[in-house]
């Protein structure tokens, strides 16, 4: 029996259903904040919706992923995932044409913003003149042998990247082996699911793990060498 709709499964429930995707404890007790829900309500309301099996779950460790069933939704055929599909082309074809439409109005306003006054000018001709005396002042320093970086911020630096680039990788493996366990028997197309969440991998955004990667390989090596 589905639960009432003001109650804290309720709510739970419905929000899991609206949204239909991987969620965690924390996202859920995030967004029903306005209910004035606290974690540990939101976390037995999810407990209790995958128990009675109103939601489906998969543990990874310690931590729990909540779905909503997917047996509750109508799944369309390949006629209508094939009409759908033209659907979307169009619509994309159409949000490609107006996009280039507002990258052409936009250039001409960066265009026009771009004319700078007479005291804009001289503001920026002051700038540029100090950012070149700044610089010049640091190239001299380099070249008399002067040590910019303390050894100790280095260090701090150098364990810092050794920390993010490890997190990076370890995120990257770990999102991997749960979007594989969520896929695996998910009818839909992989890549249109990934835009339907708003997931963007990293060369999405044109970046590319692989320098980090090899970066962090030869600061190791140079460490294991100094030692």
């Amino acid at each position: 029996m589905p639960p009432k709709s003001d109650s804290v499964e309720g709510i739970v429930l419905n929000f899991v259903n609206q949204q239909n995707r991987p969620l965690n404890s924390q996202n859920v007790a995030d967004a029903l904040q306005k209910f004035s829900l606290k974690k540990t309500a939101v976390q037995k309301g999810l407990d209790a919706l995958a128990d009675s099996g109103q939601i489906s779950f998969k543990e990874y460790g310690k931590q729990k992923i909540y779905l909503a069933r997917q047996d509750q939704f109508d799944i369309p055929n390949g006629e209508e995932l094939e009409e759908m599909k033209k659907a979307n082309s169009k619509l994309q074809e159409e949000l490609a044409e107006q996009k280039k439409i507002t990258s052409e109005v936009e250039s001409e306003i960066k265009g026009l913003q771009s004319n700078l006054t007479l005291d804009e000018i001289r503001s920026k001709e002051a700038r540029l003149q100090s950012e070149v005396q700044e610089m010049e002042e640091k190239l001299k320093k380099l070249q008399s042998g002067v040590i910019l970086v303390k050894p100790e911020d280095k260090k701090i630096i150098e364990e810092t990247f050794s920390e993010k680039t490890n997190q990076w990788r370890k995120r990257k493996r770990m999102f991997k082996e749960l979007w594989d366990n969520i896929t695996e028997n998910s009818p839909k197309d992989q890549k249109e699911f990934k835009e339907e969440l708003g997931l963007e991998y990293d060369e999405d955004v044109d970046v590319n793990f692989q320098p980090y990667s090899e970066m962090l390989a030869s600061l190791n090596k140079r460490r294991k060498v100094s030692r």
